[in-house]
């Protein structure tokens, strides 16, 4: 049978990764696929990197379009990154009837909902698993394995990043900025880190996630997204004390009055598989009404990990390529005329428990003063934790848990503390996720 001619762009990380792993595995990927996949075009800015791979036999370009308008290939892999020319250099291979396979989260977030309303248009796919969670095929696992279930929740550590500088934070007691500088002589974090330390790559991955858990549209828009960058040493210490770990979490839950979208640092219990799961790994813990919560857990990024998720999708695209598009597994899971559009919850609707940290005056009734705002405010506490002055200080570490309440509840009563005069500087707050089966 002839062979599946595929056409790549980018030959950085991840593409020298697929390049390696469709060359090592080729007869194995050929005896699941029906098929051989064949490396037939290469589209790059750095062609010096096409000798380093040993890419014989291929046609060579720096121009991404001459690749996706060649009638001879088959299959498009975009592995360019970024929003443009990505977007359009999809959009024109999907309009030349090319299948699509991408590991672009960010374009998929932002511009997915165009994209695969064209491939639709046109009978044609777009797989994406390799642009969530790395190796990890979580999103064939909620398209495909769970799709008996109605997903309740997902939580995962989508950001390998932020995971090992929260990890050796708290292994190491080191403080933020420190660790940071760390991750970015390793090559963890990019030269600037924004969208790890965040929580933007994140919010592109759990946008993902949410529109294949729900079957509502991509709307990254919506949101909620808060970093790391403001979590201290004292935090982490705070948190083992009180059995919980800090974990960059993006969360996605089903409530009776809506969807709520949104990445933060949350308190874990430290017992829980997830709050275990340290340096660059990532992990996603979904919660089905039938099948009760599973974990995915595995490398979130790299060269081959991530390449196993891109060549595991040209094995699907080849296997249904003589079958009828209406009877293809839909890209986000459900039929494209069955998604709903639920509400997205605002950020002050959520209801989670909260960490607080204050800074208290050291005499009587701080704690009561505390206690009463809240209390106003129908907001319980769980628990206290007073440290000991030290010599000569005027103001202690206060530190409280709650019961689950509103956001807007938490921010008024957070405004009405700061205002005491008992209290210095800001309140601290981390939510809290026991993440219960």
């Amino acid at each position: 049978m002839k062979p599946v001619r595929v056409g790549l762009l980018g030959l950085g990380t991840v593409g020298g990764g697929t390049v390696t792993v469709l060359s090592r595995n080729s007869e194995e990927i050929a005896r699941r696929a029906g098929r051989r996949i064949m490396l037939s075009h290469v589209a790059a800015r750095n062609l010096e990197r096409a000798d380093e791979l040993n890419l014989t036999n291929v046609r060579l370009t720096e121009d991404a379009f001459a690749v996706t308008n060649d009638p001879e290939v088959d299959v498009v892999v975009e592995l360019m990154g970024g929003y443009e020319p990505a977007r359009t250099v999809i959009l024109k291979a999907i309009e030349n009837g090319k299948h699509v396979v991408t590991a672009n989260k960010a374009l998929i977030a932002l511009h997915g909902n165009e994209v695969f309303a064209a491939a639709q248009g046109k009978g044609v796919m777009v797989a994406f698993e390799a642009a969530v969670a790395g190796g990890i095929p979580v999103i064939k696992a909620v398209r495909e394995g769970l799709s008996g279930n109605r997903i309740e929740w997902v939580a995962g550590i989508i950001n390998g990043t932020g995971n090992f500088i929260l990890s050796e934070m708290r292994e190491k007691r080191r403080g933020f900025a420190d660790v940071l500088a760390e991750a970015q002589r390793l090559g963890y974090a990019e030269a600037d880190p924004t969208f790890d330390v965040e929580g933007v790559d994140a919010a592109h991955k759990l946008t993902i996630l949410a529109a294949t858990a729900f079957g509502i549209p991509l709307q990254f828009e919506r949101v909620y997204t808060e970093g790391i960058s403001q979590i201290a040493e004292e935090d982490i210490s705070h948190a083992e004390e009180l059995g919980y770990r800090i974990k960059h979490l993006g969360i996605a839950r089903r409530t009776a009055d809506g969807v709520e979208l949104r990445v933060h640092p949350a308190l874990i219990p430290y017992r829980r598989l997830i709050a275990n799961v340290d340096g660059v790994m990532n992990a996603v813990l979904i919660k089905g009404d039938a099948v009760g919560p599973t974990l995915y857990y595995g490398a979130g990024a790299g060269a081959e990990p991530t390449a196993s998720a891109v060549v595991a999708d040209l094995v699907d695209v080849v296997r249904t390529l003589t079958s009828d598009p209406e009877n293809r597994v839909p890209h986000l899971a459900f039929q494209p005329d069955a998604l709903t559009d639920l509400r997205v919850l605002p950020m002050e609707e959520v209801k989670t428990a909260y960490y607080l940290r204050l800074q208290a005056a050291d005499r009587p009734g701080v704690l009561a003063d505390v206690a009463s705002i809240l209390g106003d405010r129908g907001i319980s506490i769980e628990a206290v934790v007073q440290k000991e002055p030290l010599p000569d200080v005027q103001f202690v570490p206060l530190i409280l848990l709650t019961h689950r309440v509103s956001e807007r509840q938490m921010n008024e009563a957070i405004a009405r503390i700061e205002d005491l005069e008992s209290i210095t500087g800001s309140v601290k707050r981390i939510r809290v996720e026991h993440l219960n089966a």
